[in-house]
């Protein structure tokens, strides 16, 4: 679960610190307090996108820091991913954003982002403000029910994408290929020739830039020869003052008086091994000098191979490794071509073996979305009982369409309800309200946290369209699901509040002439008074009290 937040240097947030307990916390505060700047730094902690803008005016950087302890399943798929853990099962994620990057860190070691975001779906499960718009998207019927499928559909969907884009690569090949007879000759004549004008060149790999290598050395021979014959004479031995000439006047002087100290035969020994290095390199010189004879006819030779391998890389790749990786290529498609009706009918074979595979893993998915909608629309009907939709009659509608294989599978599937007795079914976004989706969507949310096992859920606004009763029985579907699941929300309902474990107080204040968020856990008596508030009154008086004294105490039986 969620142990604590500390958020420093974002937005309108200087410096701020909380420490979340477990059952329902109650995040409360007016409207424009910036409640949504504290979701928005956990989001931005488990891998949102960062932006400069979020640092506080005047700061070098921002700074998230989550601390989580784990269950036995979280500390697996943090060993699976072999990221660092504490030996308490504590895991510190820490994002530091700066003006040009981000830096995020878990445990004190640094993370990729693709790393933090498929770690974050471990840790919570967040439900933000307009999520339960999303019902109204058909695709994402289809997203929820395999997600309650469990691991089975997500292991037969990866096959499915699979063999479906291995099918697509076919059927692009084989549209490709509807060539007539003459289509054919063309193609055939143009492979042909290209074939034999790689094949007459004889290629060797690395030729080329073995050819210009030497090429360089010849085009450049005059300039090099002089060069290295100036070198030659003064390192040389035979005219005065070159350094041969200086080196051994050097040696006769020394060796002269070598005698009367020890030291100088050092020296001189010093000396002597330079005199035999100067010497090979004179003599190296020498021998390149004779090397650098070549005739024009040799050189006409190299520069006309040079022409032949470069208009080849023009034409047909930037080295010769390319060119004969081509070569093989264009080879393939000639023989394909001279047994054309050989190559269509393998082709043509492969296709519908590979169809006959897909539309079976596709009839297995149907089944198991078939049979995981059963059981979803049971519980979901349920869920939505609970919260306040009495004459409820909700299935889920799983609709193979063999003519339209996708990656997914071929099944339409859509979400019916009815909340009128009497009247027929009809898909989702024809009949519900605002109000009514952000309640199938709790639904939705506490049944798939029962399944997956998900600690922590973040609710930001759950309440949108709700009030009076069935604000209460939100409240009370949110307190049973906090027996089992930390649940952290965001609120303006009283009823919601009153059922709070923890409460904590998001309010804006003004400090050395600048705007500043801050986060406060309220004691109970001031958890009477923002319950207070929320319930609508201008001053706090005893009556407005003793009623939120009442919903409190109703909102503990209810819990028990």
């Amino acid at each position: 679960m969620l142990e604590s937040l500390h958020v420093k240097n974002l937005a309108l947030i200087d410096e701020a610190e909380v420490d979340f307990g477990r059952g329902l916390n109650i995040l409360t505060g007016e409207t424009g307090a910036g409640k949504s700047i504290i979701i928005g730094s956990i989001n931005l902690a488990l891998g949102a996108k960062a932006d400069k803008e979020y640092i506080r005016t005047g700061a070098e950087y921002a700074l998230v820091e989550l601390v989580f302890s784990l269950n036995e399943a979280q500390q697996k798929v943090l060993s699976d991913m072999e990221l660092p853990l504490e030996e308490d099962g504590t895991l510190i994620l820490q994002r530091k954003v700066m003006p040009a990057r981000s830096v995020c860190r878990i445990n004190g070691e640094s993370v990729s982002m693709s790393q933090l975001k498929l770690l974050s779906g471990y840790l919570l499960d967040m439900y933000g403000q307009h999520e339960h718009q999303s019902l109204l998207r058909v695709s994402r019927h289809r997203e929820l029910l395999d997600g309650y499928a469990g691991s089975r559909m997500e292991e037969k969907k990866n096959r499915q994408r699979l063999l479906y884009r291995e099918y697509r690569q076919l059927q692009e090949e084989f549209e490709t290929n509807c060539l007539d007879e003459s289509g054919r000759a063309r193609e055939m004549d143009l492979l042909s020739f290209e074939v034999n004008e790689i094949q007459a060149a004889s290629l060797i790999p690395g030729e080329d830039e073995q050819l210009e290598n030497i090429f360089r050395k010849m085009s450049n021979a005059r300039r090099i020869r002089e060069s290295v014959y100036i070198a030659h004479a003064l390192t040389g031995y035979e005219e005065e003052g070159c350094a041969g000439e200086a080196l051994g006047r050097a040696i006769r002087e020394l060796r002269g008086v070598s005698g009367y100290d020890g030291e100088l035969e050092q020296l001189l020994s010093q000396l002597m091994d330079l005199d035999g290095l100067l010497g090979d390199f004179n003599r190296s010189a020498a021998d390149y000098m004779e090397s650098l004879e070549f005739d024009e006819e040799e050189f006409a030779k190299t520069q006309e191979r040079l022409d032949i391998l470069n208009h080849l890389k023009n034409k047909y790749g930037a080295s010769i490794e390319e060119i004969l990786s081509l070569l093989e290529e264009k080879q393939q498609r000639l023989l394909q071509l001279e047994s054309y009706e050989t190559y269509r009918n393998e082709l043509e074979e492969k296709l519908r073996k590979e169809e006959e595979q897909m539309l079976f893993l596709c009839q297995e998915i149907s089944a198991l979305r078939t049979k995981a909608a059963a059981k979803l629309s049971k519980k979901l009907t349920s869920a939505m009982v609970d919260l306040n939709f009495i004459d409820v009659d909700f299935s889920i509608e799983v609709t193979p369409q063999e003519d339209k294989i996708s990656e997914d599978g071929y099944d339409k599937i859509e979400f019916l309800i009815s909340t009128n007795p009497g009247e027929t079914k009809k898909p989702l976004q024809q009949v519900a309200s605002g109000g009514e989706l952000s309640r199938i969507m709790l639904a939705f949310k506490s049944v798939l946290a029962d399944e997956d096992g998900t600690d922590t859920l973040i609710f930001d606004e759950i309440d949108t369209g709700i009030s009076g009763k069935t604000a209460w029985k939100v409240a009370e579907k949110l307190g049973r699901l906090s027996g089992n699941h930390q649940i952290i929300c965001i609120t303006h309902l009283p009823q919601i509040a009153a059922m709070a474990d923890s409460h904590y107080l998001i309010e804006k204040k003004v400090k050395k002439e600048r705007t500043v968020t801050g986060i406060e856990t309220l004691s109970e008596e001031q958890s009477l008074n923002e319950l207070a508030r929320l319930l609508g009154s201008g001053s706090v008086t005893e009556a407005v009290l003793t009623n939120a004294r009442e919903m409190k105490e109703l909102a503990g039986k209810s819990k028990q």
